[in-house]
């Protein structure tokens, strides 16, 4: 079992989900129930499914919920397009909130191949 406050990635997904309820809290009232609580959903899945997965005893489940962690992070990556698209962000703040996301799914994908390494 790991804490997961210690973990570069969750520090990282947290301040990351922090300025999507942040900036979501300007999106049209129409979108409460649609892209609003879809965006902010996948983004806090992501600190979430790390923060289960170090409550694990398994290095198999830590590294399933990193798995789904990453999904959340794709996932969060169309809404973040979708969002500029909608006009709801700028091209600035989609493409600031792109290299958060991708810099958390990077370094997702090498603690999971740490976690894959450390189960071989």
């Amino acid at each position: 079992m790991r804490d997961f406050k210690s973990l570069l990635v969750w520090q990282k997904s947290h301040e990351l989900t922090l300025s999507v309820y942040e900036l979501t809290s300007d999106f049209p009232r129409s979108e409460i129930y649609g892209l609003t609580s879809q965006i902010r959903r996948s983004s806090s899945s992501i600190p979430t499914n790390i923060a289960e997965g170090c409550g694990r005893t398994s290095q198999s489940q830590m590294a399933h919920f990193l798995n789904i962690s990453l999904g959340s992070a794709s996932e969060l990556r169309y809404q973040i397009i979708l969002a500029r698209d909608l006009n709801y962000i700028s091209n600035k703040m989609c493409k600031e909130l792109s290299v958060s996301v991708d810099e958390v799914m990077k370094m997702l994908t090498s603690l999971h191949k740490q976690v894959q390494r450390t189960n071989s």
